[in-house]
């Protein structure tokens, strides 16, 4: 004989629909959560540096650039979004990035194929130089990786035409020294002895003007680093 099929109680309906409601209130705080780290008043940091770059190439932000979001940089903003009919909200998201031209790479990971590359550049470039120095040179590429003026990859970023001498004269494929690959895996993990720079060389090897008319930031070994 079958057994009576039991009705299930009101409860497991209720704890289904409590299980979604939950899992819609996740999805609401990621949302917010991805809203809240768009370049807004209050921001700091490097896309806010490039955007203050972006609108006072433009005419449209006269104050120094600072790295800082204030409402100098969102009036500006809001001037810019409203010449490009976008909604003008004073927030440099997504659209209004993109309008300005700005696009800032992520941070890339410590895999196998990064750390080479990356050792192989400082190997090339900071050969020599102390520990601290050769973290420092490979802080400097993956700091053009998150810059909006260079690509946005390490491999992009060695490879740029003319960026390093020892890609250029071919020291980049001598053998790279043991240091730099602990080196490089100090940098992938956030060691920026540079405090931010992009750029470096050695005051007794270049006599390159433009080079070293950039704002210094610290020297390191026999390297000049800035921004």
């Amino acid at each position: 004989m079958t057994a009576p099929i039991k009705k299930r109680r009101p409860y497991y309906y209720m704890l289904a629909a409590f299980i979604i409601c939950m899992s819609l209130v996740s999805l609401i705080c990621q949302n917010i959560e991805r809203q809240e780290v768009l370049s807004k008043v209050g921001s700091s940091g490097k896309e806010v540096s490039a955007i203050q770059e972006a609108l006072k190439e433009r005419g449209l932000f006269s104050a120094d650039i600072t790295g800082y979001y204030g409402t100098q940089t969102q009036a500006a903003v809001k001037k810019f979004q409203r010449q490009k009919g976008l909604t003008v909200d004073g927030i440099a998201g997504p659209q209004t990035l993109s309008a300005l031209g700005i696009s800032v790479g992520t941070v890339p990971k410590a895999t196998e194929s990064n750390i080479n590359l990356l050792a192989r550049i400082i190997s090339a470039e900071a050969r020599g130089e102390p520990y601290t120095g050769q973290v420092a040179v490979g802080a400097v590429v993956l700091n053009r990786v998150q810059h909006p003026s260079f690509p946005d990859t390490i491999s992009g970023v060695i490879y740029q035409n003319g960026a390093f001498t020892a890609v250029d004269d071919g020291q980049f494929w001598e053998p790279v020294a043991s240091s730099a690959y602990n080196a490089a895996r100090d940098a992938l993990n956030g060691w920026d002895p540079t405090g931010g720079a992009i750029y470096y060389y050695n005051p007794a090897k270049t006599s390159n003007k433009w080079i070293r008319s950039r704002p210094v930031i610290t020297t390191i070994g026999d390297h000049v680093f800035c921004s």
